[in-house]
């Protein structure tokens, strides 16, 4: 049975008359009388009777209109969604998150994201650089947020931003809240993090004192900002992050910008995905990446005017 069929069907259904019918449908009775007849033959069943005034629905044609109606909008249904899911905006979309990007810039994109494209599951992904980049090779996610990414022939990186440094330090060492100079964290032990994953901000923050001309005392290497900070806030020593961890308010810490510090005392943070995945729903939410980028980029360089 084709829809052709379940088609000329509910036009004479809806009209009670096979000459009325064909003319909405531009063809000629004959034929029409003919696709009805077959219609019937198919199922084994009358669907009209004929009468002076046209056709009338049996009991089983009652019940066929209904089915076929139904059969109908589910093929609208399903045409509609094969269409959004090719322009991007029906499916699912994985995506990888690491690091401070989290405390800020992340969720604001994802937010965005599905404001944009309201049925597209965003599934989130706690990974580091090496779990992120395996994954995308794995097609096991679509993209990737994360820092200090090193060139790879198959993996396309755009930077979303760039932030500033900052100091985490305890109130206990009673520093003023101003600018404190870079070659002043000489004098503090320094919790660094991330523990692993090599290229890391561990390696740019001894990179960056080793250009200011000295070598950071290390009190403890950990995981994460968070587990950093808190450690600050724990009176264990001083903690640099980048701009976007002030979001994290801790008993005694407070954080201090820098000054007079090397000229690359700042990190970025970009999204990563395979360079060959053209998937639509990939293409959307770089674009809201790209938007949220020159979003971002028009609030930095604004004039205080506006």
């Amino acid at each position: 049975m084709d829809l052709r069929k379940l088609r000329y069907f509910i036009h004479v259904a809806e009209e009670g008359h096979i000459g009325r019918a064909a003319v909405k449908l531009h063809i000629s009775q004959p034929p029409l009388t003919r696709q009805i007849h077959q219609l019937e033959e198919e199922l084994g069943v009358t669907l009209f009777e004929r009468t002076p005034k046209g056709m009338e629905l049996t009991d089983a044609g009652q019940m066929f209109l209904v089915e076929a109606r139904n059969i109908f909008s589910l093929v609208e249904q399903a045409t509609e969604r094969t269409q959004r899911a090719g322009q991007g905006m029906l499916g699912r979309i994985d995506v990888a998150i690491f690091g401070t990007g989290i405390l800020d810039i992340i969720p604001k994109v994802v937010l965005k994201y599905r404001q944009q494209y309201p049925d597209v599951k965003v599934v989130l992904h706690t990974m580091d650089k090496a779990e992120q980049i395996e994954a995308l090779r794995q097609r096991r996610i679509s993209v990737g947020f994360n820092r200090l990414l090193s060139p790879l022939p198959d993996i396309s990186s755009e930077q979303l931003v760039t932030e500033n440094l900052v100091l985490a330090v305890h109130d206990s060492l009673q520093l003023p809240d101003e600018p404190i100079d870079f070659k002043e964290l000489q004098k503090y032990p320094m919790i660094l993090f991330p523990s692993h994953g090599r290229p890391n901000f561990i390696d740019k923050v001894q990179k960056l004192c080793q250009e200011a001309g000295f070598s950071p005392t290390i009190s403890q290497e950990v995981d994460d900002a968070v587990t950093g900070v808190a450690l600050v806030s724990g009176g264990l020593g001083v903690c640099l992050v980048p701009e976007c961890a002030t979001n994290l308010k801790l008993p005694g810490v407070k954080y201090l910008p820098l000054k007079n510090q090397p000229d690359d005392a700042s990190v970025d943070l970009s999204c990563i995905y395979l360079t060959e995945d053209s998937s639509p729903i990939l293409n959307g939410f770089m674009n809201v990446v790209r938007e949220f980028k020159g979003s971002f980029e028009d609030k930095n360089t604004a004039s205080p005017e506006g």
